[in-house]
C-alpha cells in the first residue's frame, strides 16, 4: 500500500515541483482510504468522486501561493457538519443532510482544503475508546489489538494511517486529546470559543471545542492561526504563537499591541505531544500555564493562580 507525507510544508513543496497534483493525491488517498476501512473502520461516508469533484474545480486557477490550504486533503468527524454529506453522529437513526457546511469546516474549505471523509466515532461523542459505534470499531493505527481511543476515534486514525493531512474532531472531555496521545498524534484543543462550534452537533454547548489532529505541533499550530478569530490583536497573537509573522517556533517575539508590553519576549519550546497546547512559555506571567497567558492575552481575565514559592505547586 502506497505511503505519503502529508505534512503541509511537503504538500506545498510537492505541488509547487508540479510533482503531483490535488486531484491525483486525492484519488490516491481514497483508494488507501477504502482499503484500510475494512479494518479499521475509519470512515462512515468516504466521498465520493462525483462529492468531491467541486473542491477540485474551485481550486482551479490557484496555487499554494495563493491559498495556504491548497489540495489539502483533511477528514471531518461526523458530528460535524459538510454541506450535502449527511451527518450522522454515528446514529443512523439521527442522520441528517446539512444544507451549509459547519463554519469551522467552511473556513477551511475557503483557504483551499479538500474534504474527503466523514470519520466514524463514538456515538453522540459519548466515549473515550472508539468502539461505540454502529459502523464499526476503530482500531488502534500502532497497535491493531487495542482500541483507537475516542471519541473521535475515525479522525485520529485518517491523519495516523495516513489518508489526510489533518483532521478535524471535537473535544468536550477528552474526545480530541485522547485518539490523539493513543495514535502518536498532536491533538489541539484551542481555549473554549476560539474555534467556531456553529455546525457541531452538541454533546454539552457549554464546553464543547473543535480540534485538529495532527502530525506535528507546527502544524496545529498553523491550522489554529489560520482559522482564529480575526482582528489585529488575536489574530497576530495566533500568528506568533504559530512561528509565521515575527520570529520562529522556539523563539518568538511578540508585539506591544498583541503582549501590552513591547519588552515581552516569549521563550517557547515545542509542548508535549497531545495535551491540547501547542507550546509551553515563561513569560508574561510566569505563573500562569501558555493557555491562560493566550486567554489573558486575548482579554479573557487571567485566572487567578498562585504558586507556592518553595514547592512550585500551582493553588
Amino acid at each position: 500500500m502506497p505511503s505519503f507525507d502529508l505534512r503541509l510544508s511537503t504538500l506545498r513543496a510537492a505541488y509547487r515541483a508540479k510533482a503531483t497534483t490535488p486531484a491525483k493525491l486525492i484519488g490516491e488517498l481514497r483508494e488507501k482510504a477504502a482499503a484500510l476501512d475494512a479494518e479499521f473502520h475509519l470512515f462512515i461516508h468516504l466521498l465520493s468522486d462525483a462529492e468531491i469533484a467541486p473542491y477540485l474545480d474551485a481550486l482551479e486557477g490557484h496555487s499554494p501561493d495563493s491559498l495556504p490550504l491548497y489540495g489539502v486533503p483533511f477528514a471531518i468527524k461526523d458530528n460535524i457538519d459538510l454541506a450535502g454529506i449527511p451527518t450522522t453522529a454515528a446514529c443512523p437513526a439521527f442522520a441528517y443532510t446539512p444544507g451549509e457546511s459547519a463554519t469551522l469546516v467552511a473556513q477551511l474549505i475557503a483557504l483551499g482544503a479538500v474534504p474527503i471523509g466523514k470519520a466514524n466515532l463514538d456515538q453522540f461523542a459519548t466515549g473515550l475508546n472508539g468502539t461505540r459505534s454502529p459502523y464499526g470499531k476503530c482500531r488502534n493505527s500502532v497497535h491493531p489489538d487495542y482500541p483507537s481511543g475516542g471519541s473521535s476515534a475515525g479522525s485520529a486514525l485518517a491523519v495516523a494511517l495516513g489518508v489526510a493531512s489533518f483532521a478535524l474532531g471535537t473535544d468536550t472531555a477528552g474526545s480530541g486529546r485522547v485518539p490523539a496521545a493513543l495514535n502518536n498524534l498532536v491533538g489541539l484543543k484551542a481555549t473554549k470559543g476560539l474555534l467556531s462550534t456553529a455546525g457541531v452537533v452538541p454533546a454539552c454547548r457549554t464546553l464543547d471545542c473543535v480540534t485538529y489532529f495532527t502530525a506535528t505541533a507546527r502544524e496545529a499550530s498553523e491550522l489554529l492561526a489560520l482559522t482564529g478569530p480575526s482582528g489585529s490583536g488575536k489574530s497576530t497573537l495566533l500568528r506568533c504563537i504559530a512561528g509565521l509573522e515575527r520570529g520562529a517556533v522556539g523563539h518568538i517575539e511578540c508585539s506591544r499591541e498583541v503582549w501590552l508590553d513591547s519588552r515581552l519576549r516569549v521563550n517557547a519550546r515545542p509542548q508535549q505531544r497531545s495535551v491540547g497546547l501547542v507550546f509551553q512559555q515563561y513569560a508574561l506571567f510566569p505563573h500562569m500555564t501558555a493557555l491562560e497567558n493566550v486567554e489573558a492575552a486575548l482579554g479573557h481575565r487571567p485566572r487567578q493562580v498562585r504558586r507556592d514559592r518553595w514547592t512550585g505547586r500551582r493553588h
